[in-house]
């Protein structure tokens, strides 16, 4: 399952990072948020226009708005 999936509310670990589907700066500037392989997260909220973006993703105490296409390229777990 990817983290563009993820219903609201659940909690779920990054397990893998299709890197090769995002842009190397793109790729930092995730990697900068702590969304990286390990990173504990859960979905706060989607985007109410066009469907569902951009996906606000809380990681730690932070929460952070990404791309679906961002999201659909993280693969989680549940714990």
């Amino acid at each position: 399952m990817t983290l563009d999936q993820i219903t609201r509310g659940k909690s779920a670990r990054i397990s893998h990072v299709d890197w090769d589907k995002l842009a190397a700066a793109e790729g930092q500037r995730l990697r900068a948020l702590g969304l990286d392989e390990g990173a504990q997260v859960s979905l706060a909220h989607r985007g109410v226009f066009g469907g569902s973006d951009p996906v606000a993703i809380t990681v730690g105490r932070m929460t952070v708005a990404v791309r679906r296409a961002h999201a659909a390229a993280m693969h989680i777990e549940f714990d």
